[in-house]
């Protein structure tokens, strides 16, 4: 019986069928592993092994590029640096389709350490940002240039243009939230600025947080630094809030909407608040569905930035050293 089972043909027939599967298991998985994994050059980074967030059709061309001196590109040191571009609609969503973009109100072209996630002890970070002379302040639209997130969690430290320029913003759990501009807009266009950071993972009170703007202690916050295990870095564009731009660029028209539409309290106080102050999300999707009817069409201008010097390590001496 079992020499009826084991017969020399059907045998290998069996090994080469499954020996097949494995071939074409192998190739998908590299083939995806291949759409998204980033070889980042020396040059550039160093420490981190990154990946681009939102992948495949979502994730375009001009996205991120590694871009050289000898083109006439700016670049902090060496000969090269890394150009992240957003143009309006470059919104996609993961491969899961848990969560898209396009429907939480936000674009991004951004680069995810989360190979390389950290769960606790203290480490070293640098990057170089060079925003163009073109460069635009777009409040009410929120511009994240580089954060730190947790997994299946949300961001504890993020780097956002606010109204008044480059800030760090905290939010470790529900209830803690604080913001640190940084850089002023009238110093940031036209020039590189260098970012150094020294932090400690840990839910605990010894963590600390410490932020370097061109050789300037600027934020200096001691406290837990995160509540979930492990905590990654984010490089590159992630835009918050299209459609408080887009209410914002309109807002000439929205009581004329009121009146033909009606309007609840939050929307009314929503609209009130947009003028001088940024607005949550739910309301302002709520406010541009029922309004957008009344709106001229509003293109969100092309966001760029350039990264440099991208250094992740565990030894000060390994990171932020400029030329």
């Amino acid at each position: 019986m079992l020499c009826a089972l084991f017969k020399p043909g059907r045998f290998w027939s069996i090994i080469m069928k499954k020996f097949l599967e494995i071939l074409v298991l192998v190739f998908f998985i590299n083939n995806a592993n291949a759409e998204t994994t980033v070889k980042l050059p020396k040059d550039v980074s160093s420490g981190s092994k990154f990946e681009k967030s939102l992948t495949g059709k979502y994730y375009k061309n001009y996205g991120y590029q590694i871009v050289n001196k000898a083109d006439g590109h700016p670049v902090r040191s060496g000969e090269q640096s890394i150009r992240f571009e957003v143009r309006d609609g470059d919104c996609g969503q993961d491969e899961e389709g848990a969560w898209s973009d396009c429907k939480e109100d936000r674009e991004r072209h951004e680069l995810s350490g989360g190979p390389r996630a950290m769960s606790k002890g203290e480490y070293w970070f640098s990057w170089s940002l060079y925003f163009p002379k073109e460069h635009q302040n777009l409040w009410p639209l929120s511009n994240n240039y580089g954060q730190f997130h947790q997994k299946k969690g949300p961001p504890v430290f993020m780097f956002i243009e606010l109204r008044g320029g480059y800030s760090v913003i905290r939010t470790i759990g529900d209830v803690d939230y604080d913001e640190r501009r940084l850089i002023r807009n009238d110093d940031m266009k036209g020039k590189w600025h260098d970012i150094l950071i020294n932090v400690k993972w840990s839910k605990k009170d010894d963590g600390f947080f410490k932020v370097w703007v061109n050789d300037k202690l600027k934020y200096d916050y001691k406290g837990p630094t995160k509540t979930l295990s492990y905590v990654y870095e984010k490089i590159g564009v992630y835009s918050t809030g299209i459609t408080r731009y887009i209410n914002h660029k309109n807002i000439d028209v929205i009581e004329k909407c009121f009146e033909e539409k009606g309007n609840t309290d939050a929307e009314y106080t929503a609209f009130y608040t947009l003028k001088s102050k940024k607005i949550k999300h739910d309301i302002s999707v709520q406010l541009y569905n029922k309004c957008k009817s009344f709106y001229k069409p509003v293109k969100i201008p092309t966001r760029v930035v350039y990264f440099d010097e991208v250094r992740k390590n565990k030894k000060k001496q390994k990171v932020g050293v400029f030329e």
